[in-house]
């Protein structure tokens, strides 16, 4: 097969797992418009539409179901073929790695030496941004989310569970003074918190599980920033405990009030068993189990 006929079967695969085109080029590294010139020349070899144009994206037609088959069946065996011909020089290919922002900056993009040491012919991408990519739509070789999947063929496990409290700084506590009891949270004091419109997981409503009505008053999208503004001391925030106690200039406030979540392992199922994807859940499940204090403090 000419490689530009693989790159258009690859860029229709991105496209049916990802269900837009500017999503299918991110995750491909291109842009949207070399997409859609591979789709348009695919169409054009085989005569038929594969995607119909909606409000959504992309939505596969009969067509381009049939192909989708075929195709994913292609991509299985050319993984399989990278791993057999790697041989005895090791782990080889790509491996993509979805995490939650705050997990895969400070648990484990610091230790990924190791991994990185023990698989020199691997390329990882590590995502660790506000959102998951997709195991299921192989947007991603692994996720760890905050809730099990409850649909899509994959294959799911608790990884482990992790505390979160509030946090201050002693200079603000000084200033606005220490809340003895949750209800004093909304009277004289200023909360760090997610934007509400930008959540991308229900688990991160955590200021009313403290207290009923509560809300913030300074809010990001993204738990590094939130942590930033409540290390400088622009009020009191949830903060993961791995976060919030590795910073020396915070305090738990109502250190009592404390959260419980949980990660979530998550591979596809027709994937799970790939050499690269096998070797990164071994070495992920022993790093929790290494960082169990930091992730669930007493």
């Amino acid at each position: 097969m000419p490689h530009s006929d693989w790159n258009d079967f690859q860029a229709f695969l991105a496209v049916a797992r990802a269900g837009q085109l500017a999503r299918a080029a991110a995750v491909m590294g291109v842009d949207a418009t070399t997409i859609g010139r591979r789709l348009r020349r695919l169409e054009q070899r085989i005569g038929a539409t594969l995607f119909e144009q909606t409000r959504e994206g992309q939505v596969l037609t009969e067509a381009g179901e049939a192909m989708l088959a075929q195709v994913e069946a292609m991509d299985q065996a050319a993984a399989r073929i990278a791993e057999t011909a790697a041989g005895g020089g090791g782990i080889a290919g790509t491996l993509r790695i979805s995490l939650s922002e705050g997990f895969g900056t400070w648990i484990v993009a610091p230790a990924m030496r190791d991994f990185v040491d023990a698989n020199p012919r691997l390329v990882i991408d590590l995502v660790a941004s506000s959102g998951f990519l997709s195991p299921s739509k192989r947007e991603a070789d692994i996720a760890v989310t905050l809730s099990r999947p409850r649909a899509g063929p994959v294959i799911a496990g608790k990884l482990s569970d992790y505390a979160l409290r509030l946090y201050a700084t002693r200079g603000y506590l000084a200033q606005k003074g220490s809340p003895r009891r949750a209800a004093e949270l909304a009277h004289g004091h200023r909360l760090v918190g997610y934007i509400p419109d930008l959540l991308y997981a229900p688990e991160l409503r955590y200021l009313a599980e403290i207290e009923p009505d509560l809300s913030a008053d300074v809010r990001s999208s993204s738990i590094i920033a939130q942590h930033r503004m409540i290390a400088a001391g622009a009020g009191i925030g949830v903060l993961p405990c791995f976060i919030g106690d590795a910073d020396k200039w915070l305090v738990p406030v109502l250190p009592e009030r404390r959260i419980t979540r949980s990660f979530w392992l998550v591979t596809h199922k027709d994937t799970h068993n790939l050499a690269r994807v096998r070797a990164f859940k071994e070495w992920l499940t022993a790093l929790v189990t290494r960082e169990r204090s930091r992730l669930l403090p007493r």
